[in-house]
């Protein structure tokens, strides 16, 4: 079954991660670091991204996912990712888990996995 956010733009969303993070006094950079990590995307292609209206499905089909996504663990909306079976839903929970991790003021090195 295809979810609604398949077709959804990257670039609807986009805006409320970034109010998110900065509500919570984190910054765009840091916000792009987040996604960066997670796609290897960079700024620019970001950039490229949000003008082309991209949706998540080819957002995340176009990126490189990083080896130590699995790594993101937990529960976002109620729902535990570990047991997301959808693989594209599957990366927009780790993208909203980083997201959430970044706003609540985790330790950069901790929401990416590095420590």
């Amino acid at each position: 079954m295809a979810h609604k956010i398949a077709s959804m733009p990257f670039g609807s969303v986009y805006p409320h991660y970034v109010t998110k993070v900065e509500k919570k006094g984190r910054t765009m950079a840091e916000l792009h670091e987040v996604v960066t990590w997670l796609t290897g995307f960079d700024d620019d292609a970001i950039a490229r991204h949000l003008e082309a209206g991209t949706t998540f499905e080819d957002f995340f089909a176009a990126a490189s996912l990083h080896p130590n996504a699995s790594l993101v663990t937990g529960s976002i909306c109620g729902v535990k990712i570990a047991e997301i079976e959808d693989p594209l839903m599957l990366r927009v929970r780790y993208l909203d888990k980083l997201v959430d991790e970044l706003a609540k003021g985790r330790p950069m090195e901790k929401v990416l996995r590095t420590a």
